[in-house]
């Protein structure tokens, strides 16, 4: 039988994902036919989740999949997971919860540069949101000082992979961490995912798997 959409699978689970206290950030359907069938979704929430919350929220998503029967007798892979580095901050929320982290930002075509020397794509830490804009970190350990920039001036921005720790005077400037947010200070400078000592698995029929940041 085909596999259900992306978009009916978020219909199924984003009321059980949001009385969980989480929001859905995403929805992924691959395989079938030939292979087995796997569903991604990713949740977050503003509070530390940890691999037994997620591990949780699996199980009951599991059992949801399940009972709406669309992937028949089939079995599938069920991954749920947080986002990761290098993830799309799209909305207000995403940019709250990356308080602290590095991002590459690029502004839309147009807009005015924060400040003299520095181009339209550029690298800074993210600080507090105050209404419709956001202060941004630049100058590294070095120098480090703080620009405000709209919103609505930033066509994308993307968390970077850190490989080496952030300086006391950038994280002041930045508001800190958000809380229940990893800590670019203690995080290994290569993560592998596949090596994450906060993931787990199982092989039922489906499967399911927890995956935390």
């Amino acid at each position: 039988m085909p596999l259900p959409t992306e978009e009916r699978v978020s219909r199924l689970v984003a009321g059980l994902v949001e009385r969980r206290g989480f929001d859905l950030e995403g929805v992924t359907v691959a395989g079938g036919r030939s292979g087995q069938a796997k569903v991604t979704i990713v949740v977050d929430r503003d509070a530390a989740t940890d691999l037994d919350t997620v591990a949780e929220l699996s199980t009951d998503l599991s059992g949801l999949l399940d009972e709406a029967g669309d992937f028949g007798e089939a079995a599938y892979l069920l991954e749920v997971t947080t986002p990761g580095v290098e993830r799309p901050l799209d909305a207000e929320r995403h940019w709250r919860r990356a308080r602290g982290r590095k991002a590459r930002i690029t502004l839309r075509p147009g807009a005015p540069h924060p400040e003299p020397g520095v181009g339209s794509r550029f690298e800074a830490r993210i600080g507090a949101l105050s209404g419709d804009s956001v202060a941004l970190v630049l100058g590294g350990r070095r120098n480090p000082h703080r620009v405000t920039v709209p919103l609505a001036e930033i066509a994308e921005a993307v968390v970077q992979v850190e490989f080496n720790a952030p300086g006391a005077a950038e994280l002041e400037l930045a508001g800190g961490v958000a809380a229940g947010r990893p800590d670019p200070r203690t995080e290994s400078a290569t993560p592998l995912p596949d090596d994450d000592p906060s993931s787990a698995s199982s092989a039922t029929e489906p499967q399911t798997e927890g995956i935390v940041e």
